[in-house]
C-alpha cells in the first residue's frame, strides 16, 4: 500500500456513504472482521509453507484469496452479488464451523471471531471498495506489516472515541510502565483474564522480545501469553492483533473469567506474571457471586477479579493490577477481606497513585497501580503519588499519556524513599499492621493533596457515593463496636 497512514480515513470516507453504517463504533467492527480475514488468509500462506499438508479450517469458496481478492478481471463479486455471498454464505459458513475441543487453537478461533459478529453495510459496490482497499495491505511484506501494526493501533485508540465506555483500550504508556516494572524472564506466562484488545499481552511481548536468544527462547515466547476475553468485539480484535505481532497461536479464548469457582483452580491454571486492567463499576449476574467464598463475595466486578487474580498467580509469581480508588478507601465486608487476604498471603510492595486524567476524557475515574508478588505475606507497602507532568493540567486525546511522564516513578523505584511535598506524603512507606489495624484496611495513602473539580457521569457519581456510604457505615460500625467492647470491660 502507498500510504498506510491513509488506511483508516480512505475507509471511513468510503463507509460514511452506506446507510447501513451507523456511527464510528460499527464502521470499526465492520473493518474488524474484514481485516481478521486478510490477516488470517496471510498466516495461513505461512502455515502452508512450513506444512504442505496444512488444512484449512475455511472452506474453499470462504477463504479470503477466493472471494474478496480483485484480480482485475471483472470477475470479482461486487454489488449485490457480494452482498448475497456475504450475508447468506459466508457469516453463516464461519459460524457453523465444526470446532470439537480437539481442534487446535489457531483453527478454532475462526469461529469463535465471527460468533457474534455483524455485517453492517448494504451497499454492495461500497464493500468491494473497503474491500480492495483493505486486501492493498502487503502482510507477506515485513516492513509494511509492521508499519500496519501501528495503525492497528491506532484503529484499538479510536475504540475510545467510539464506544462510551472506553473498556478496551488501556493507554499505551500505562501498559508499557508495567511490563517494564515486571521485568518478564523467557519461559514465564502470563495472563490478563479481562485482555480486551490484548493491550497489556502486547507490552508484555514488547518488553520480552529483546531477550530472545534463540530458537527454543522464541518457542517459548510464542507460549507465554494468555488472555481470556468475555465481550466478542474486543476478542476479535485481541486475536487480530496477536497475529500481527507474529504469534501463530493465539492463546486468547471467548470467555468469562468470572464463571468459574476460585476453589476449583489448581496449579495448573495458575501463572508467573498477571497483568491486567479489571472491568469496574459494571456489575455481573447475581449468581457470580456463588463462585467465590462468601466474604470475598463482591457485587463490584473489580473486587472479582482481585480474588481470581490471587486464586491464578503461582507461588513466587508477580502482579501489577490497575484498580480504581474506589478499591482503596473501601472498607466494606468483602474489600476489606480482599485486602486482609492480600496483606497476609502476598507480598504487596507496591502502590502507585496515578492522576485521574489518565484515562480522560473517556472515564475521569481515578486509577491505581497495585505490584505485589506470591513470596512472602506483605511486611510494608509503599505508596507513590504521580503528580502531573509540568506544562499539564490534564491529560487529554490531544495531549494523551507518554511512557515519559512515569520516568519519575521509576528513578523513585530503583531509589526509594519517603517524599512530602507542602506537608503532603507523595511517597510514603506503610507496614501492614498501620494498614489493616491502624487504617482499617483503608490503602486511601499518598493520594492527591489538590483535588480539581470534576463532572462525573451520573452513573460514576452514584457508584462513587455508594462505595464511600458503605465505607463510612463500615467504618461507623467498627468504631461503635470498640466503644461497646470498652463499655463492656468497663462494666466488669
Amino acid at each position: 500500500m502507498s500510504n498506510l497512514g491513509s488506511f483508516v480515513k480512505r475507509i471511513r470516507n468510503i463507509m460514511r456513504n452506506d446507510a447501513g453504517v451507523n456511527g464510528d463504533a460499527q464502521r470499526i467492527e465492520q473493518i474488524a472482521w474484514l481485516l481478521f480475514l486478510k490477516v488470517y488468509d496471510s498466516k495461513e500462506r505461512d502455515w502452508h509453507m512450513d506444512d504442505e499438508n496444512y488444512q484449512s479450517i475455511i472452506p474453499e469458496e470462504c477463504r479470503w484469496r477466493n472471494w474478496a481478492v480483485d484480480d482485475r478481471s471483472g470477475r470479482a463479486l461486487t454489488s449485490e452479488n457480494l452482498m448475497n455471498f456475504v450475508n447468506n454464505t459466508l457469516f453463516p459458513t464461519l459460524q457453523g464451523l465444526n470446532v470439537t475441543p480437539d481442534t487446535p487453537i489457531r483453527k478454532s478461533v475462526v469461529r469463535s471471531t465471527f460468533e457474534d459478529a455483524n455485517n453492517y453495510m448494504k451497499d454492495g459496490v461500497l464493500l468491494r471498495q473497503v474491500i480492495n482497499v483493505i486486501d492493498e495491505l502487503d502482510l507477506s511484506d515485513y516492513e509494511e506489516s509492521h508499519a500496519f501494526g501501528e495503525i492497528y493501533e491506532s484503529i484499538l485508540r479510536e475504540l475510545q472515541s467510539a464506544r462510551s465506555s472506553g473498556e478496551f483500550y488501556t493507554p499505551r504508556a500505562v501498559t508499557d510502565f508495567m511490563a517494564k516494572m515486571i521485568q518478564p524472564k523467557i519461559g514465564e506466562k502470563m495472563a490478563d483474564f479481562a485482555c480486551g484488545t490484548g493491550g497489556f499481552i502486547t507490552s508484555w511481548l514488547k518488553t520480552l522480545a529483546p531477550l530472545i536468544k534463540t530458537t527454543d527462547d522464541r518457542a517459548r515466547y510464542d507460549k507465554s501469553i494468555y488472555g481470556i476475553e468475555k465481550k466478542q468485539f474486543p476478542y476479535m480484535l485481541c486475536v487480530t492483533n496477536m497475529l500481527l505481532h507474529g504469534l501463530d497461536i493465539p492463546r486468547i479464548y471467548h470467555g468469562n473469567s468470572l464463571l468459574r469457582d476460585v476453589l476449583d483452580y489448581t496449579v495448573d491454571d495458575q501463572f508467573d506474571v498477571i497483568l491486567m486492567n479489571p472491568p469496574y463499576g459494571g456489575s455481573e449476574k447475581a449468581d457470580v457471586k456463588n463462585h467465590f467464598p462468601a466474604d470475598l463475595a463482591s457485587s463490584e466486578t473489580a473486587d472479582l477479579f482481585m480474588s481470581v487474580i490471587m486464586y491464578r498467580l503461582k507461588r513466587n509469581g508477580r502482579a501489577a493490577v490497575i484498580l480504581p480508588d474506589g478499591f482503596l478507601f473501601g472498607t466494606d465486608n468483602a474489600k476489606a477481606a480482599i485486602k486482609k487476604k492480600l496483606l497476609s498471603e502476598f507480598n504487596l510492595h507496591t502502590v502507585i497513585r496515578m492522576p485521574s486524567s489518565v484515562f480522560s476524557p473517556y472515564t475521569p475515574i481515578t486509577t491505581n497501580i497495585l505490584f505485589f508478588d506470591r513470596t512472602k505475606p506483605t511486611s510494608e507497602t509503599w505508596f507513590y503519588r504521580l503528580d502531573m507532568p509540568e506544562g499539564y493540567k490534564h491529560f487529554s486525546k490531544t495531549k494523551p499519556m507518554k511512557l515519559g511522564h512515569f520516568e519519575s516513578a521509576i528513578e523513585w523505584w530503583n531509589n526509594r524513599r519517603e517524599i512530602s511535598i507542602d506537608g503532603f506524603d507523595k511517597a510514603k512507606k506503610y507496614t501492614s499492621q498501620q494498614l489493616s489495624e491502624e487504617l482499617g484496611y483503608n490503602f486511601d495513602q499518598c493520594g492527591y493533596p489538590h483535588e480539581e473539580e470534576e463532572i462525573l457521569d451520573p452513573m460514576d457519581l452514584i457508584q462513587r457515593y455508594e462505595e464511600k456510604r458503605a465505607s463510612l457505615n463500615d467504618e461507623i460500625d467498627r468504631v461503635l463496636a470498640d466503644i461497646a467492647g470498652i463499655l463492656g470491660g468497663a462494666k466488669q
